[in-house]
C-alpha cells in the first residue's frame, strides 16, 4: 500500500480550506483516510499552517511520501529540509 501525505480540500466555493492528510494513493482526494496531522488556510494573510510535527515525521520515517504542495508547506513549517 503506497500512503501519501496530500491536502483534502474543504470550504466553500471560492474559499478553499485544505486538512493535511495521510492517506492510500488509491483513495479520491476526498476520500477516505488515515490519519489528519494538520491544516492549511490560504484565505489568511499571511497563510495559516499547523502540522503536528510528530505525526509527519512519524508518517515519513514509515515512508510516506508528500504531494508537491505538501512538500512546500512542511518545509514552510520547520518539518523537513
Amino acid at each position: 500500500m503506497a500512503v501519501k501525505i496530500r491536502l483534502r480540500r474543504l470550504g466553500a466555493k471560492k474559499k478553499p480550506f485544505y486538512r493535511i492528510i495521510v492517506a492510500d494513493s488509491r483513495s479520491p482526494r476526498n476520500g477516505r483516510f488515515i490519519e489528519e496531522i494538520g491544516y492549511y488556510d490560504p484565505n489568511t494573510e499571511p497563510s495559516t499552517i499547523k502540522i503536528d510535527a510528530d505525526a509527519a515525521k512519524k508518517w515519513l520515517g514509515n515512508g510516506a511520501v508528500p504531494s508537491a504542495t505538501c512538500v512546500k508547506l512542511l518545509k514552510t513549517a520547520g518539518i523537513t529540509k
